[in-house]
C-alpha cells in the first residue's frame, strides 16, 4: 500500500514524497488507519518495521487538520532512552517540515542549564508534541511546570524496554493525570505479560495489530565463533584485517567490557568510540554524531543502542557475549540489513554462553553457522548439542570458591565439636560433679576404712606377740589371766582412736600457733619507725624516734643512712 491511498494531510504526504517514501510497511499499512479513526493501538512487531512513523504521521496529520487547543500539551510520547527520544524528535522535524503551527520539544536529563531553560519554556507555552523518557517528565510534573488536562495522544514506544528498565511506576503516576478522553497507543517489540497487564489498565477496547514473532531479517548473514574468552579480541583482529571495519558495532552486556574492548581497540590503532550510560549527555550526543557521519568506524555499545537506533549503513553487528534473551539477540543485530540492505552479525559464544545460544537457535528455529577459528588462536571448546545451562560456580574461579567454603565448613564443624567436648551441657555437668562428689566421698569413706583396718590389724598384731610373750614367761597361767588380759588389750583398742584425736586437734592447735606467730612477724615488719626531719642550714638530719625493745634498729639506722650518704655525694659533687 502507498501512502498516498491513507487518508494523511496533504502537507504530511509532501514532507514524505521529499523523503522519498512511498510504501507503507506492515505495520503502518495496519496501524495508521485505526489511529486516524480515534480507537486505542497495541502494536507488537519486530526492531526496523517503521514502528515510529506508524504512530507519528497520523497524530501529525489530526493535528494538522485542527480542532485541538492552542498553547496546550496535546501529544506526550515517552520513550525509554535519551537517544531514542533524539531519534523520535529528528523524525518528527522531518515529518512536519511543511507543518505550520505544530511545535515540538524533546524533554530528557543530562542536559546543562540552559536545555533546561528550553524545556521549561516550551512547556509553559504549551508545545503540541512532548517527546520525554520518564523519569525527566516525573520530575517536571512534581515541580509543576506541566499541564495535562488537555492531552489528546498519549503514546508509549517501546513499552516492553521501559519496563525492564523500572519505568512502570512512573508511567502508571503519568496515565493517571491524564484525562478520560485520552487516545493511547502502545508499541512495542514483544509481548510479555507485563506488557498485557499494562495494556489492560491503560488501553479502552484497544485494537491489537500482531505480526510475526519477533526475528530477525532473513537479509542477515549470521555466524558464531566457539571460542574461550581469551580468543575474542584475537578473533577481531583477524575479522578486522580482513578489511571489514567499516560502519562496525560491537556489543556488550556490561559498561567494564565496553571500556575494556574501547580501550584494546584504540591500542590497535582502530577509530572507534564506546557508548555507556557513564557519559554524560554531551559525549554521548558527540558520540552518536561522530559515528552517524562517518567520523568513526567502530562502535562498542551497551544495549542503550540496541533499541530504537536507526542508522540505515550498519555493516556488521558483533555480539562480543551472548545476551540471555532471544528477544535481545534479534534487537542487537537488527540494527544492520535495515532499509533493504545487506548486514553481518557475528556472535562470539564461550563455553559458559552455549547453553543460551542454543536457545537463540531454538527460538530463531535454524542453526547458526559455526566460523573456525583463526589458526594462530588455536582450538576452542566443544559445542555440546542439547547442553545444559552452566550453575553458577562450574567456573574454575566458583570452583576454588566451592571447595574453601567447603572446607570452612568443615573447620567450623570441627571446631563446634571441640567446644561440646569441653564445655557439655549443664545436665551432664551437673550429672558429672555429682558423680564426682559421689566418688570422692567413697574414696574419703574408703580410705577410712581401710586406715581403720589397718589401725585394727597393727593393735592385734601387737596384742598377739604381747600374749605370746607372756605366755612365754608365765606358762602356769590359767584361762582367766588370758580372758582378762584380751580384756585389757580390747579397751586399750577402743582409747586409742580417742587419743588420736587428740592428738590431731593438737597438731591443728600448734599450727594455727605458728601461722599466728608469722602474722605477728609480718605485722612488725610491715611497721616503719616515726621520722622527723629537722633543716638545719643546707643539710638534713633525720632523728629517729624508734621502741627501745625492738630488735632491728641497727638495720633501720643503716637502712636510713645509705640514701642520705648517696644525697650528700650528689651535692658534693
Amino acid at each position: 500500500m502507498y501512502f498516498e491511498d491513507l487518508d494523511l494531510n496533504d502537507n504530511v504526504l509532501d514532507a514524505l514524497y521529499d523523503m522519498r517514501f512511498d510504501k507503507c510497511t506492515p505495520v503502518q499499512e495496519k496501524c495508521i488507519p485505526e489511529i486516524l479513526k480515534g480507537k486505542d493501538v497495541l502494536g507488537v512487531a519486530q526492531t526496523g518495521t517503521g514502528k515510529t512513523a506508524a504512530y507519528l504521521l497520523p497524530v501529525l496529520s489530526k493535528l494538522a487538520d485542527g480542532g485541538y487547543p492552542e498553547s496546550a500539551i496535546n501529544c506526550v510520547i515517552m520513550s525509554p532512552t535519551r537517544e531514542l527520544a533524539q531519534q523520535i524528535d529528528q523524525g518528527m522535524q522531518g515529518f512536519a517540515y511543511y507543518l505550520n503551527g505544530v511545535s515540538c520539544v524533546a524533554v530528557y536529563g543530562g542536559n546543562d542549564g540552559n536545555r533546561y531553560d528550553q524545556e521549561l519554556k516550551s512547556l509553559a507555552l504549551g508545545a503540541d508534541v512532548v517527546i520525554a523518557t520518564p523519569g525527566r517528565f516525573i520530575s517536571h510534573i512534581s515541580l509543576g511546570n506541566v499541564d495535562l488536562s488537555k492531552v489528546s495522544f498519549f503514546i508509549l514506544d517501546e513499552a516492553d524496554r521501559m519496563l525492564d528498565m523500572g519505568f512502570s511506576e512512573d508511567i502508571m503516576t503519568i496515565a493517571k493525570k491524564l484525562p478520560a478522553t485520552c487516545q493511547t497507543i502502545m508499541f512495542s517489540a514483544t509481548m510479555p505479560k507485563k506488557i498485557e497487564e499494562l495494556a489492560k489498565t491503560l488501553l479502552k477496547n484497544p485494537i491489537e495489530i500482531k505480526l510475526a514473532v519477533s526475528k530477525p531479517a532473513e537479509k542477515i548473514q549470521q555466524t558464531a565463533y566457539v571460542c574461550y574468552e581469551t580468543q575474542k579480541m584475537g578473533i577481531i583482529k583477524d575479522i578486522f584485517k580482513a578489511g571489514n571495519l567499516k560502519r562496525v558495532i560491537i556489543f556488550s552486556g556490561s559498561k567494564q567490557k565496553v571500556k575494556q574492548i574501547a580501550g584494546s581497540l584504540n591500542r590497535m590503532h582502530i577509530n572507534c568510540g564506546e557508548m555507556h550510560s557513564d557519559l554524560d549527555q554531551e559525549q554521548r550526543n558527540d558520540v552518536m554524531f561522530k559515528f552517524k557521519s562517518g567520523q568513526l568506524d567502530v562502535l562498542v555499545a551497551t544495549d542503550i543502542v540496541s533499541r530504537g537506533i536507526d542508522i540505515d549503513d550498519i555493516a556488521m553487528v558483533i555480539n562480543y557475549d551472548v545476551p540471555h534473551d532471544a528477544e535481545d539477540y534479534v534487537h542487537r543485530i537488527g540494527r544492520t540489513a535495515r532499509a533493504d540492505r545487506d548486514g553481518k552479525a557475528i556472535t562470539f559464544v564461550n563455553e559458559d554462553d552455549i547453553y543460551f545460544f542454543q536457545q537463540i537457535e531454538t527460538f530463531l528455529e535454524k542453526d547458526v553457522e559455526k566460523a573456525q577459528l583463526p589458526e594462530e588462536l588455536g582450538e576452542g571448546p566443544v559445542y555440546q548439542s542439547n547442553g545444559k545451562p552452566k550453575k553458577a560456580g562450574n567456573n574454575a574461579k566458583n570452583r576454588r570458591r566451592k571447595d574453601r567454603d567447603h572446607q570452612s565448613h568443615k573447620d567450623k564443624k570441627q571446631a563446634n565439636n571441640k567446644q561440646r567436648n569441653r564445655c557439655p551441657s549443664t545436665q551432664t555437668s551437673s550429672n558429672s560433679d555429682e558423680n564426682n562428689t559421689k566418688t570422692q566421698e567413697q574414696k574419703k569413706g574408703y580410705k577410712q576404712n581401710n586406715n581403720s583396718k589397718k589401725i585394727q590389724e597393727n593393735n592385734s598384731a601387737s596384742n598377739e606377740v604381747r600374749s605370746a610373750n607372756n605366755k612365754k614367761k608365765n606358762p602356769s597361767k590359767t584361762q582367766q589371766q588370758e580372758q582378762k588380759q584380751k580384756d585389757n588389750n580390747v579397751k586399750r583398742n577402743d582409747r586409742k582412736p580417742a587419743n588420736n584425736k587428740n592428738n590431731a586437734e593438737n597438731s591443728a592447735n600448734q599450727q594455727n600457733k605458728k601461722t599466728n606467730n608469722k602474722r605477728k612477724k609480718r605485722n612488725n615488719r610491715q611497721q616503719k619507725p616515726d621520722e622527723k626531719f629537722v633543716r638545719r642550714s643546707t643539710k638534713y638530719d633525720i632523728r629517729e624516734e624508734l621502741p627501745s625493745n625492738s630488735k632491728n634498729n641497727s638495720a633501720l639506722k643503716e637502712l636510713i643512712k645509705k640514701p642520705l650518704k648517696w644525697l650528700r655525694g650528689l651535692g658534693k659533687k
